[in-house]
């Protein structure tokens, strides 16, 4: 008898219809004998609605309301999940995240788990129920209700799979796997039987949609193995786990990109101890995280110092930059550059082979594709190009790096 935690995304539940689906699929697997616990998210749009509903009220909502709020979305999916297997014969109980005692720090919208009490939970599994837990949510100290924040009920789900041991944790959503990269942009992109935790985290960093982020981070760190599949289709999806010393390891797994890119450049800034923590300090204050970062050599006592920020926060960076201009020196300028995307290679593999740089910088070079950036790691090369060129880089390098489809 195994014990599994599946996971499914608010498309997997956004009608009575698909609910339905869902609890035969449950059924399936609890009558083959296997112990069930389920978290749902709440109906597709739910949560959109109410934070509309909350914002017609206050325009920026108190964050403490916000998370009351916004946790009814999936206490309504797990009730009638649960009624849909009681329907079915098939003995549920649901829970909210309060109700499993999900003990969380007391940040609304984006609070962290701390510990779960999963000893409710395996009573009902003991007794031969299926178990049906509300994600995105949990409660502090204080008992206050608090939320996760984007994604969170899939951080839900991998973290009740690591309380409880479970064999493998579903997550359930409308792809059936993970693919080498998005088949919307490379029609003959492949899906992946397994990929690593650290290749996982990399391409969810990159701007992978499939997982989010902080679930990816929390399996790796219990060790809890991952499988993506379809909610609308039977297969095996892909499996993320930890690297086996005899899998026979691919190059390149997948090609990653990000849209949501900006890029800023300060020039002509004093070459001097201390002026990236100048730069970089009062931009951090204003909660915009930095991801790559390029420093030219000094010339005549001056540098030019670029880095990317995500284009939400390129206008807040801007005014950030135009009010340290004065302190920097008079010859100082900032060149914006919001028409950017940033493109990756992601593979474990590339670990043991050199030459994978220069292979890639000659094929978007045979491409007329310029390099404004590089960012590098042991399992990823990140380059910044201008965004017309993304489709045309991804396919090329699809391509030559053999991921296509045969």
């Amino acid at each position: 008898m195994a014990l599994y935690v599946y996971k499914f995304g608010g498309t997997s539940v956004g009608t009575v219809e698909r609910i339905k689906a869902v609890a035969e699929k449950v059924k399936k697997s609890h009558d083959a004998g296997d112990q069930i616990v389920v978290v749902v998210s709440a109906m597709s749009g739910e949560t959109n609605r109410l934070v509309g509903l909350a914002k017609e009220m206050q325009p920026q909502p108190t964050d403490r309301e916000l998370d009351v709020l916004l946790s009814t979305g999936e206490q309504v999916t797990i009730a009638l999940l649960s009624m849909a297997l009681h329907q079915l014969g098939c003995e549920a109980r649901s829970y909210t995240g309060a109700q499993v005692r999900i003990l969380t720090d007391s940040a609304h919208t984006k609070a962290r788990i701390r510990e779960i009490d999963e000893a409710n939970m395996r009573a009902d599994l003991d007794a031969g129920r299926v178990v049906v837990v509300a994600g995105f949510q949990g409660v502090d100290e204080r008992g206050d209700i608090t939320t996760l924040g984007r994604g969170g009920s899939d951080t839900t789900g991998v973290a009740l799979a690591a309380a409880l041991k479970a064999d493998e944790c579903h997550i359930y959503t409308d792809v059936d796997g993970v693919y080498t990269t998005d088949p919307r942009v490379v029609p003959k992109a492949r899906r992946l039987d397994r990929i690593t935790f650290e290749e996982m985290l990399e391409m969810a960093s990159l701007g992978s949609k499939v997982l989010q982020i902080r679930s990816v981070e929390f399996a790796g760190k219990y060790n809890v193995k991952l499988r993506v599949l379809s909610s609308f289709m039977e297969g095996n999806g892909t499996l993320i786990t930890y690297e086996e010393s005899e899998m026979e390891r691919a190059l390149i797994s997948g090609i990653a990109f990000n849209r949501d890119e900006a890029k800023l450049t300060l020039t002509g800034v004093p070459d001097l101890p201390g002026v990236a923590s100048k730069i970089l300090g009062p931009i951090a204050a204003e909660n915009i995280e930095v991801d790559m970062i390029v420093q030219n050599i000094s010339a005549n006592g001056t540098t030019d110092f670029t880095f990317t920020v995500n284009r939400n926060d390129f206008a807040r960076a801007q005014n950030v930059l135009e009010g340290l201009r004065a302190d920097l020196g008079g010859n100082t300028a900032i060149i914006s550059d919001s028409s950017i995307v940033k493109v990756s290679i992601v593979g474990v593999g590339m670990r043991s082979h050199a030459g994978i740089a220069s292979t890639m910088f000659k094929v978007l070079a045979d491409e007329g594709i310029n390099i404004q950036m590089i960012s590098t790691s042991e399992i990823k090369i990140s380059v910044v190009v201008d965004e017309k060129y993304l489709e045309l880089a991804v396919r090329a390098l699809h391509k030559a790096f053999g991921l296509d489809q045969d």
